[in-house]
């Protein structure tokens, strides 16, 4: 067995390190890659987040890649020679998968532009001409129907809010399988791209658990939140989809570590969450998640005595200061 040792570097700049093992079993040679964390150069503490995709140091919590893996290059990939490849029976494949977050899938041919044969020579005058007229036929017919032009145009904004939410591959292939079922539903007929789009996405967090606010979708993607609220209640009418109620400790954590409140009013804020809860279960129903957050992590600063403004705390949580004290006063009555 051979090991060496080489560096690749991410899309977020920053360098992961990875080990090849290569293993030789009779004539077949296998390549196994571990990935090493940069801080405590370990590869048996390395875990996998499967909400946010990232592969996560246990040891230390460094995020050693940001993506589980990459759509864009082949699932299968083999390390042999052409004369071990000709004498065994490898499952080989070429290309990228197949991916829903494209409008063909991943499955169209492209006629490429080279000027020359498969065995290196030069194409004919009359042949490239030929050619030239038949890639720009194959090109027409790939996006012949309206439904293509919908999905290729909705799939490209899709890549780049990808890059702008930080959105993981599991989290832009559920994206594209809400959207493909609306528009196999007639849905997106008559209606914004974008605002369906976005409304996808909020689904898409909200179905795997990931906490994203939707204001902050349609500020990042520029539509009015009005008009994609309303978007994305129809939406979950026509899907007929069962939208998982927002975890409420998720809002207190992020609303917590936007304030820098210490780990002692935390931990305070999820146990009067959970008192609350046993007492009544139905008392969020109906009320902004985010604004029940920010309004238990007052009420524990005032109990552990940390001090802080309710306008800084409500800005903090993304909503008013007479939100925060609307909860305040039903959540008397509750402790």
């Amino acid at each position: 067995m051979h090991v060496t040792t080489s560096m690749h570097t991410s899309l977020a700049h920053q360098h992961t390190y990875f080990i090849e093992v290569n293993h030789t079993i009779g004539r077949v040679t296998a390549l196994i890659i571990q990935q090493v964390c940069t801080i405590c150069k370990r590869n048996d503490r390395v875990v996998t987040d499967p909400e946010s995709g990232e592969v996560i140091c246990s040891n230390c919590g460094m995020v050693v890649s940001d993506k589980i893996h990459d759509i864009n290059r082949p699932e299968r990939r083999a390390f042999l020679s052409s004369e071990e490849m000709n004498n065994s029976n490898t499952n080989v494949r070429t290309g990228a998968p197949t991916s829903l977050a494209r409008h063909d899938m991943g499955l169209s041919t492209i006629i490429g532009r080279t000027d020359r044969d498969a065995g290196g020579h030069k194409i004919d005058t009359e042949i490239r001409s030929t050619m030239e007229r038949l890639r720009t036929q194959d090109f027409r017919t790939q996006n012949y129907t309206s439904t293509d032009k919908n999905l290729k145009q909705a799939f490209d904004q899709l890549d780049i809010l990808k890059d702008k939410l930080g959105l993981s591959d599991s989290m832009v292939e559920k994206t594209a399988y809400i959207y493909r079922k609306a528009q196999e539903r007639g849905f997106s007929r008559g209606r914004s791209i974008a605002a369906v789009l976005d409304a996808a996405i909020y689904i898409a967090c909200r179905e795997i658990g990931i906490s994203r606010k939707l204001k902050d979708i349609a500020t990042i993607s520029n539509v009015k939140y009005k008009f994609l609220a309303k978007t994305y209640r129809l939406l979950v009418f026509e899907l007929d989809l069962k939208i998982p109620v927002v975890d409420l400790m998720k809002c207190i954590a992020k609303v917590a570590n936007k304030t820098n409140l210490s780990e002692k009013t935390k931990r305070k804020a999820i146990d009067i969450m959970n008192d609350i809860t046993t007492k009544n279960e139905i008392f969020s129903d109906g009320k902004d998640p985010m604004g029940l957050a920010a309004t238990i992590l007052y009420i524990s600063c005032m109990e552990t005595g940390e001090k802080i403004k309710q306008e800084y705390i409500s800005n903090a949580a993304g909503v008013r200061g007479v939100t925060l004290r609307n909860r305040l006063k039903d959540l008397r009555s509750q402790l």
